[in-house]
């Protein structure tokens, strides 16, 4: 999402921009992933790493999470491609980096990323700044949410064909959302063509977070209030699944921070972890 009027994204897609640069420039490696190429597109000021937000040691944890599911969609749009299937869509992309890091994978789909105007104005300019462009194979679709537009109305506009296999990632977007809203895209997705793969994060409800990590997000609470994208939705791994079952997708699997944890930071000796609190829903049509 954006501000309109500056053309701005909003502070929580900078923030995991942010995040992500972090671990290259703060964590030892081997890094899960490499990006500071959101850095550059969000250039914020001289003293960003001086943020409370950005304290590497009461953040660190947020950090692993970012990171973590960052590499796990990317290893899954990687296989996908593997596979044949030659079309991405990014929901709620904000400064995503994927296209503008990895053209060897990305130039060979078309990558559909969707976002509020604004946003979608303000990332287009910049990239021109930077240098990058906007290849062909890179659509950035414009979806004005707040006033009921409907993202997939859009896509074949944008060149997607619904009759082709698609992979569909949609990360840090279900707690904003409403049950019902994110039910319908559910259901939407769903009925795209058969051996199309959807990546969803969505957040746990607080009983099932871990106590050393349950302060941090009752503390975050209010400042995405404030920040005026308040937590609405927390669902339990049974009832996300659920949800995509009764959607109509033909297999839904469960893949917990855990898992993620054991994937990518078993090996390390510095104690980088991801927090808990953020697990994914991985669906098949």
């Amino acid at each position: 999402m954006a501000d309109e009027q500056n053309e701005v994204p909003d502070s929580t897609a900078v923030r995991v921009a942010l995040w992500r640069a972090m671990h290259v420039q703060v964590d030892p490696p081997p890094h899960v992933i490499e990006d500071e190429i959101g850095l550059q597109l969000a250039a914020p000021d001289g003293g960003w790493r001086r943020r409370p937000d950005m304290d590497p040691r009461s953040t660190s944890g947020f950090r692993a999470a970012i990171v973590a599911r960052a590499r796990f969609i990317e290893d899954l749009v990687a296989e996908q491609a593997g596979h044949g299937v030659a079309q991405y869509v990014v929901l709620g992309a904000g400064l995503d980096t994927f296209a503008q890091r990895r053209p060897e994978i990305a130039s060979r789909l078309r990558v559909f990323e969707i976002d509020q105007p604004g946003t979608q104005a303000w990332k287009r300019q910049r990239l021109i700044d930077l240098g990058y462009g906007i290849p062909d194979w890179l659509r950035l679709v414009p979806v004005d949410f707040e006033a009921g537009e409907d993202w997939w109305e859009r896509l074949p506009d944008a060149g997607f064909d619904p009759g082709r296999q698609a992979v569909v990632v949609c990360t840090g977007v279900t707690m904003y959302l409403t049950k019902g809203a994110t039910a319908a895209t559910l259901r939407w997705l769903a009925g795209l063509a058969p051996g199309s793969t959807l990546a969803m994060t969505f957040m746990l409800s607080a009983e099932l977070i871990d106590d050393a990590d349950r302060p941090a997000l009752e503390a975050a609470k209010p400042q995405a209030q404030s920040a005026g994208t308040p937590f609405i939705s927390f669902y339990t791994p049974q009832e996300m699944l659920a949800l995509a079952r009764e959607a109509g997708f033909k297999d839904a699997q469960h893949v917990s921070g855990t898992v993620l944890a054991e994937s990518y930071f078993a090996d390390r000796t510095d104690g980088l972890r991801p927090s808990s609190g953020e697990d994914l829903l991985v669906a098949t049509t």
